[in-house]
């Protein structure tokens, strides 16, 4: 089946007028003249077999508080034992709406005021906000920069071990790795396992970019499924919002194998997370039991978009980019750039001369470096590579 990844979108003015009906974070927080390749939003119509499940639903016409049904917990399993190799319970699932707010969840379950909850940087925004917002200690480690241009970021362990006090408990992880795009080793993820068992650290890995695997042949391997010895102390965070596009119907799922852990997660849920979106919940299932095919051909389109952008870069005097492993994010160090030498946010800069938006690195803890955005048409792509052609490229 052909699924169209060309033709662009009109998200700004949908309807044809000036105002829009569908207001978007992504192209109305910038002016009209901006060209957003920011928040990590593409532009491409969801799956097909999605947007039927959704009519489908929209035309029973009821929208009670609904319940997630057996279905999708067993779909799920059916995807994960598919997709990673790893055999999980419908039990284990607690479906939430988005992977924030299990974030904050699990430090509120899991840890007492004045704890430590530790972070590596550069990372998704969100995660350096965790420990203040709930009342807990905030620790971070530096992540090693590439040792030469076009090498990867890589995870420190000493740094990360350094890092470690008598009071920290928890341990956010991102795995494939936003920004960078980094898709972590097993070397590394056995490392990483030897230091969070002699720490008795707690660990919650948001696997959210883990269906967009950019090179042939990769698999996904859960940081529960590939150390089975942290299973009992690791929450896995899932969804079907990047993968699929479906951000806005916010809806997510905790794996979590420890009874005692699942348990202490759902009490502190209670009255603090709203039951599910029933249409979340309809197009989680769709895109998990029939929504590959369109995963594949999306795919196919990123790996394409990745090399334009390697090409691109390239052409940048002093702007430095690791190819992303995983997703469709970018992540650009601009600190020698001769054309953004002296000026104080590179993401601004570009902003005002270029009136193309992009993810400032200051918000993941790397200021100098940008969040690029790729997964959106090779139309739009252009259009916005050409705009920073006339800043970047000297």
């Amino acid at each position: 089946m052909a699924f169209d990844f060309a033709t662009p979108v009109e998200r700004r003015h949908p309807a044809g007028g000036r105002q829009s009906h569908w207001p978007s974070q992504k192209w109305h927080r910038y002016g009209d003249d901006v060209l957003p390749l920011w928040v990590a939003d593409m532009d491409f119509v969801s799956p097909p077999a999605v947007l039927e499940a959704l009519r489908a639903r929209v035309d029973h016409g009821v929208f009670g508080y609904g319940q997630v049904p057996d279905s999708l917990r067993d779909t799920l399993c059916a995807w994960s034992e598919r997709h990673y190799g790893w055999c999980i319970e419908p039990d284990w699932q607690l479906w939430l709406p988005g992977v924030v707010p299990a974030l904050h969840l699990a430090s509120l379950a899991l840890t007492e005021p004045g704890d430590g909850v530790l972070t590596i940087t550069p990372i998704y925004p969100p995660f350096l906000r965790v420990a203040e917002r709930t009342g807990r200690m905030p620790q971070q480690a530096a992540m090693a920069e590439p040792s030469a241009p076009g090498d990867p970021w890589r995870l420190d362990l000493e740094a990360l071990e350094a890092a470690i006090t008598p009071r920290t408990r928890l341990l956010l992880w991102c795995h494939p790795h936003n920004p960078t795009g980094r898709v972590w080793t097993r070397d590394k993820l056995a490392g990483l396992a030897e230091l969070v068992e002699r720490h008795d650290l707690i660990v919650v890995s948001d696997e959210l970019h883990c269906d967009l695997l950019l090179d042939e042949g990769a698999r996904h391997v859960p940081l529960a499924a590939a150390l089975p010895a942290l299973a009992a102390r690791t929450l896995t965070l899932w969804a079907p919002s990047k993968t699929f596009n479906l951000a806005g119907l916010t809806t997510a799922c905790a794996v979590i194998s420890d009874p005692t852990l699942r348990r202490r997660f759902a009490t502190a849920a209670k009255g603090l997370t709203p039951d599910g979106n029933v249409l979340g919940l309809v197009a989680a299932q769709a895109a998990y039991a029939e929504g590959d095919p369109w995963r594949q051909a999306l795919l196919e389109v990123l790996r394409g978009h990745r090399q334009t952008l390697v090409e691109r870069v390239a052409r940048w005097p002093g702007v430095v980019m690791s190819a992303p492993e995983s997703t469709y994010l970018a992540w650009l160090d601009l600190r020698q750039s001769p054309a953004l030498a002296g000026v104080d946010s590179p993401q601004q800069t570009l902003l005002q001369r270029a009136a193309v938006a992009l993810s400032d690195g200051a918000d993941f803890g790397a200021p100098g470096l940008a969040r690029l955005n790729f997964g959106t048409t090779a139309t739009q792509l252009e259009a916005a590579l050409a705009r920073l052609d006339e800043v970047l490229a000297g």
